[in-house]
């Protein structure tokens, strides 16, 4: 797909999405939150050097800005299917697979966006970090809980598969490549195949900055 035809397609999903959000107060959140995520890239990134940059080549900030507006679409009525449909052009342009139904919150950040899943039931807290090639996947086809569990300030390595209905406590680490099927505790690390957990440095809980990649516990 040509570079021009590219911004077409996502010139119609920005489209589609201010159409079911610009009349109601759900514009005017998503608008924050657009705000929020840009702020959140500039500081958990040191190569960024503006807004602007940020805002046209970052495709992991296009993904999670897409995922925003069509997660409130999907919560309408008879907005499920648009809304999976067009989380498929999204998946195209920017190599990011987030369902609509997943429940992500606030200053989520994509660093390095290619290959990631995130599953419909999946749930994600505040503050968390994912790196390229990232899944959160199900294990089950029952229409239930069967995605992962995300909490705040929760990092993942480049690789990481986090599979099944699990818990990834507040402050913890996925480490590169770990395969992980049980739940991990409050900060602490897992690494391996599977993962096993490790326990924490310290007690310190990274706030809003760039954290420690869980690549030097291997």
């Amino acid at each position: 797909m040509s570079f021009l035809k590219k911004l077409a397609v996502m010139a119609g999903v920005g489209a589609a999405v201010v159409a079911a959000t610009s009349a109601t107060t759900v514009g005017k959140r998503a608008r924050a939150a657009l705000r929020e995520d840009l702020d959140t890239a500039r500081r958990r990134d040191p190569a960024v050097r503006s807004d602007f940059v940020t805002a046209v080549s970052y495709p992991g900030l296009h993904a999670v800005w897409a995922y925003r507006g069509l997660h409130e679409l999907n919560k309408m009525p008879g907005g499920e299917v648009p809304a999976r449909i067009l989380s498929q052009a999204v998946r195209t342009l920017t190599g990011v697979e987030i369902h609509p139904a997943a429940k992500i919150g606030r200053r989520f950040f994509i660093d390095h966006a290619d290959g990631i899943v995130v599953g419909a039931t999946a749930e994600i807290g505040d503050d968390v970090m994912l790196y390229q090639q990232v899944t959160l996947g199900g294990t089950s086809m029952e229409q239930t809980k069967r995605h992962p569990t995300l909490g705040n300030n929760v990092l993942v390595g480049a690789g990481a598969k986090i599979l099944g209905p699990i818990t990834i406590g507040d402050g913890a680490s996925v480490g590169a490549n770990a395969v992980v099927v049980k739940d991990v505790p409050a900060n602490h690390v897992a690494v391996g195949v599977p993962a096993k957990n490790r326990a924490p440095k310290g007690t310190d809980t990274p706030q809003n900055h760039v954290l420690e990649d869980p690549a030097i516990w291997i």
